[in-house]
C-alpha cells in the first residue's frame, strides 16, 4: 500500500486494537501506547517537508471503485500537509495530556478508539483528492466527533451538545455531498486537482453558483459561521482533551481547510468572496462579542474560537479577490490576507490549544470553570498562570507572541482591500476594517477577563472544590511546549513561512504559481509607524478601558436576550419538527391495511404514470408481435373474468379457489410461452398458497357484507382503474420505445461473463449471492447488537448484586 494512503489508515487500525490492548494491559494507561501513532505520523509527515517546499506534490492512488471513477487518492501538497502536521502534532500532545487527565477509572480504551477514529478521519479529509472520498471521511469526523463530545454520556447536556454537533454538521456535509456531485457532472470528474484544471469550462455552467454555494454550506456548519455557531459551546461538554482537539487545532478547521481547497475553483466570483469574507468578518465580531459575557472558562474559550474561525475565514475570502483580477502586479497584493489566513490557523492551534489545557488543568485542580468563584490562583499555580498569560496574549494581538503577528497582518489585509474597487468594495470596503477592529477590542477584552479573573484578584477558596494546587508535571508538558511554540514562532516565523504557508499558496492560487509569481511573504514583527500599528494601540487602550468600565456598558447584553438567541429559535424548530411529525404521522398511520394500500397505490400512479407522461412515453409505436393463439385467448380471458368475479365472492372458500384460478392460469401461461422452470415454480408455490389459505381460513369467521360508503367505493374503484391503466400503459410503451441498447449480445458471452450458459439463472445465483452475502452481514449487526444488550445487563444485574 502506498504510504500516504497507510499514513490515513493507521489510525484507523489502532481504532481497531485499542479495544484488544485495553483489555488485556492493567494498571497502565494505554494513552503510552497510542500516542506513538500520531508521533510516528508526524514524524513522517515532517521528513516530507523539504520536498513540499521545494514545490513538489505527493500523489499515490489505491483503487476503490475504479469503475466510477472513485479511488482513494493521497494528495500531499503545502495545504494539506500544513493541516496533517497540526492534527498528527496537537494529536500526540493531546494524547500526552489525556494520559494525566483520565483516571484509569475511566473508560479511556473507549476514548482512544474514539479519537482515532477521528484523527484517521480528519487526516482523510485533508489529503483526500477525490471529493466522494473526502465527504465519506468528513462524515466520520462529525460521527467520531460526536461520540468524543458525549463521551460522558451519562450527562444530558454531554448528549445534547453531541446531538447538535451532529445534526448541524451532518446536514452541512449532506449540502457539500450535494454540491460535489454538482461539481463532478459539470467537469466530469471527481478529483479536485482535475476540476481546478477545469475552472475556465465550467465557471458558466447554471449549476456552477448553486455549487459554490452548498459547498459553502458544509464549510460553514464544520466550521462554526454565523448563523451555525451554536453547535461549538454546547460541545464544550466534552473532556478538556477533546475540545483543545477537536475544537481548536483540527475539526473545526476542516471547514477553513475546504474553503482553502476550493478557493481555485470558486474564488473569482463575487458570491464566494462576499460569502465568505462577509460571513467570517461577522463571525468574527459576533464571537468576540458574546465570548466577554461568559462566565464559564470553556464557553469564553468556545466563542472566542468561533470568533478566531470567523477572522481566518474572512482572510481568505479577501485572498480570493486576486483570482478575480487573475494575475498582475497589483492583484497579487490581495494574496497576502490567504498567507496570513494560514499563519493564523498554525499560531491559533497553538495557542488555543495551550489555553484549552489550562482551562482542564484549573478545572482538575480546584474543580470548577466557573470565573465568578476564581481568582489569586497566580501564587498557587504559577506556570499554569505563565501558560495562560501566554496563550492569552497572543489571542490578543500582543507582542512578542505568535498571534500579533498574524493579527498585524490581519489588519494589513483589510486596509489593503478598501484600495479594490471591484465587487461593490468602493463603497461597502470600508466596513471590513472597522468591525475587524471593533472584534478586535472585544477580543483584547475576553483574553484579558480570562487571565485576570482566574488568577489575580482575592483567592476564593471556600467556593472551590478543592484547593488550588498546580497538577502533576506530566499534565504541563503539553501546554508548555504549546506555549513554548507561541513564543518561537514570534522570534522564527518565517521558518514556517518559508517551508509550509509558502508551498500552500501555490495550491491555492495555482495559475499564480504557474506565472512565476512570489506568493510567500516575508513575516516580521515591525512594520514601521503605519496604520495597522496603530490600530493595534488603539486596540490596547480601548480594550483596558472597556474592561475596567465593563459594569456600565455590560447592559448592551439585555438587548439580545436568552430567549430571542438562535439556540432557543434552534430548539423551537426541532420541537416543532418533532410535534408536527407526530401529527402527520398520526394521519397516515390508521392501522387499516386499506389505508396503507391506497397510499401505496396512489403514490405509484402518480410517481410512474407522472415520469410517463413527463418522458413522453406514451407514444406506442408497437412492433408486430407473435400471433396470439386460441388457446392464449381463452386463458387470459378466462383469468379477467376470474379477477372481476372475485370481487363479488360471498364466502372465503370461493375468494381462494379464484385466486388459485389465477395463480394456475399463469403457470399455464408460461407452459405455453415455453418456460417451464417459471410455470413449475409457480405451479409449486401456489399450491401451497392455497393449501395454507385453507388451513388458516378454516378458523376465520364466515364473511360479512361490508357497509362501505360511496366515498370508499369510489377511491377504490379510482386506484384499481389508475393502476391498471398505469401497469398497461407501461408494458406497451416499453415494448414501443428502446431508450438503451439490447442486451442480447449477453447471451452470447454468458458463459464467459457469468459462467453458466443459462443467462437467466447466473444472474440470479449473482443476485442471489449479493442478497445472502448482504443478509449476513445484517444478522452479524443483529447479533452483535442482541450480544451487547445481553453483556450490559448481565453487568448491571451484577453490579447491583454488589451494591447489595
Amino acid at each position: 500500500m502506498s504510504t500516504l494512503v497507510l499514513a490515513i489508515f493507521i489510525p484507523f487500525l489502532a481504532a481497531a486494537i485499542i479495544p484488544f490492548l485495553y483489555k488485556y494491559i492493567k494498571n497502565i494507561h494505554v494513552g503510552w501506547f497510542v500516542i506513538l501513532v500520531p508521533t510516528g505520523l508526524f514524524i513522517y509527515l515532517a521528513s516530507l517537508i523539504p520536498a513540499i517546499s521545494n514545490g513538489e506534490a505527493i500523489v499515490q492512488t489505491i483503487n476503490w471503485i475504479p469503475s466510477y471513477g472513485i479511488n482513494i487518492t493521497a494528495y500531499l501538497d503545502g495545504l494539506s500537509l500544513t493541516l496533517a502536521l497540526l492534527i498528527s502534532g496537537v494529536g500526540a500532545l493531546v494524547i500526552l495530556y489525556s494520559i494525566y487527565y483520565l483516571s484509569l477509572k475511566e473508560p479511556i480504551g473507549t476514548f482512544y478508539t474514539y479519537l482515532m477514529l477521528f484523527m484517521g478521519a480528519m487526516l482523510g479529509v485533508v489529503m483526500s483528492d477525490n471529493m466522494l472520498v473526502l465527504y465519506v471521511f468528513w462524515e466520520l469526523t462529525s460521527i467520531s466527533s460526536f461520540l468524543l463530545i458525549a463521551f460522558w454520556y451519562q450527562r444530558k447536556r454531554s448528549r445534547e451538545g453531541a446531538k447538535k454537533s451532529l445534526i448541524i454538521t451532518v446536514s452541512g456535509g449532506i449540502s457539500m455531498l450535494v454540491g460535489f456531485i454538482m461539481i463532478g457532472a459539470m467537469a466530469n470528474t471527481w478529483s479536485i486537482r482535475e476540476v481546478i484544471a477545469e475552472v475556465a469550462a465550467i465557471s458558466d455552467h447554471a449549476l456552477f453558483i448553486p455549487a459554490l454555494l452548498l459547498v459553502l454550506l458544509g464549510a460553514f456548519t464544520k466550521s462554526a459561521q454565523f448563523p451555525f455557531h451554536i453547535w461549538l459551546p454546547d460541545a464544550m461538554e466534552a473532556p478538556t482533551p477533546v475540545s483543545a482537539y477537536l475544537h481548536s487545532a483540527t475539526m473545526v478547521k476542516a471547514g477553513i481547510y475546504l474553503v482553502a481547497r476550493f478557493t481555485p475553483v470558486f474564488g473569482g466570483e463575487a458570491v464566494w468572496f462576499w460569502a465568505v469574507t462577509g460571513v467570517g468578518i461577522f463571525t468574527l465580531f459576533w464571537g468576540s462579542f458574546n465570548a466577554v459575557r461568559q462566565t464559564d472558562l470553556k464557553a469564553l474559550l468556545a466563542y472566542s474560537t468561533i470568533s478566531q474561525l470567523g477572522m481566518i475565514m474572512s482572510m481568505f475570502g479577501m485572498g480570493s479577490a486576486a483570482l478575480h483580477l487573475g494575475y498582475a502586479e497589483e492583484s497579487v497584493v490581495y494574496t497576502g490576507a490567504t498567507f496570513a489566513a494560514l499563519f493564523h490557523l498554525v499560531n491559533h492551534s497553538t495557542f488555543k490549544g495551550a489555553l484549552f489545557m489550562v482551562v482542564g488543568v484549573v478545572d482538575h485542580s480546584v474543580g470548577t470553570r466557573d470565573i465568578r468563584r476564581l481568582g489569586g490562583l497566580i501564587t498557587l499555580m504559577p506556570i499554569t498562570f505563565t501558560i495562560a498569560t501566554i496563550g492569552s496574549m497572543s489571542m490578543a494581538g500582543l507582542p512578542p507572541f505568535n498571534g500579533f503577528l498574524s493579527k498585524e497582518m490581519f489588519f494589513i489585509s483589510t486596509l489593503d482591500i478598501t484600495e479594490a474597487s471591484f465587487f461593490g468594495l468602493g463603497t461597502w470596503g470600508i466596513i471590513i476594517p472597522i468591525v475587524a477592529w471593533i472584534a478586535s477590542v472585544f477580543t483584547f477584552v475576553y483574553s484579558t477577563v480570562f487571565v485576570v479573573k482566574t488568577f489575580l484578584g482575592p483567592y476564593k477558596e471556600e467556593k472551590l472544590e478543592h484547593p488550588a494546587h498546580e497538577p502533576k508535571p506530566g499534565m504541563l508538558i503539553s501546554p508548555i511546549i504549546l506555549g513554548l511554540l507561541v513564543i518561537i514562532f514570534f522570534f522564527v516565523p518565517n521558518v514556517i513561512g518559508e517551508n509550509l504557508i509558502t508551498p500552500a499558496m501555490s495550491g491555492i492560487f495555482p495559475t499564480f504559481a504557474a506565472e512565476g509569481a512570489d506568493l510567500g511573504t516575508d513575516i516580521y514583527a515591525w512594520h514601521g509607524f503605519e496604520p495597522e500599528l496603530f490600530m493595534t494601540i488603539g486596540v490596547v487602550l480601548f480594550g483596558v478601558l472597556l474592561f475596567f468600565t465593563r459594569k456600565y456598558w455590560s447592559g448592551i447584553y439585555k438587548l439580545f436576550p436568552e430567549k430571542r438567541s438562535i439556540n432557543v429559535f434552534y430548539g423551537f424548530v426541532l420541537d416543532q419538527m418533532e410535534d408536527k411529525s407526530t401529527v402527520i404521522t398520526n394521519k397516515y398511520m390508521t392501522r387499516y391495511l386499506r389505508d396503507y394500500m391506497v397510499y401505496i397505490f396512489a403514490f405509484f400512479i402518480l410517481v410512474v404514470g407522472g415520469t410517463f407522461i413527463y418522458t413522453e412515453a406514451y407514444q406506442f409505436t408497437l412492433p408486430e408481435n407473435a400471433t396470439i393463439s386460441v388457446f392464449e385467448w381463452l386463458i387470459v380471458l378466462s383469468m379477467m373474468a376470474t379477477g372481476i368475479t372475485i370481487l363479488f365472492a360471498q364466502s372465503r372458500l370461493t375468494a381462494i379457489v379464484l385466486n388459485s384460478i389465477l395463480g394456475f392460469g399463469i403457470a399455464i401461461l408460461f407452459v405455453l410461452l415455453r418456460a417451464p422452470d417459471l410455470a413449475l415454480t409457480q405451479t409449486v408455490i401456489e399450491a401451497v398458497t392455497t393449501v395454507l389459505f385453507l388451513v388458516a381460513y378454516y378458523f376465520l369467521p364466515e364473511l360479512e357484507k361490508e357497509n362501505t360508503s360511496k366515498k370508499t367505493k369510489s377511491i377504490n374503484l379510482f386506484i384499481s382503474i389508475g393502476v391498471g391503466v398505469v401497469f398497461t400503459a407501461v408494458a406497451l410503451g416499453v415494448q414501443g420505445n428502446r431508450g438503451f441498447d439490447t442486451i442480447s449480445g449477453f447471451f452470447e458471452n454468458s458463459y464467459e461473463l457469468a459462467g453458466g450458459n443459462n443467462m437467466v439463472n447466473a444472474i440470479l445465483g449473482d443476485f442471489r449471492a449479493f442478497d445472502t452475502m448482504l443478509e449476513v452481514v445484517v444478522l452479524l449487526i443483529a447479533g452483535i447488537g442482541i450480544y451487547t444488550m445481553i453483556r450490559v445487563k448481565a453487568k448491571k444485574e451484577s453490579d447491583q448484586i454488589e451494591d447489595k
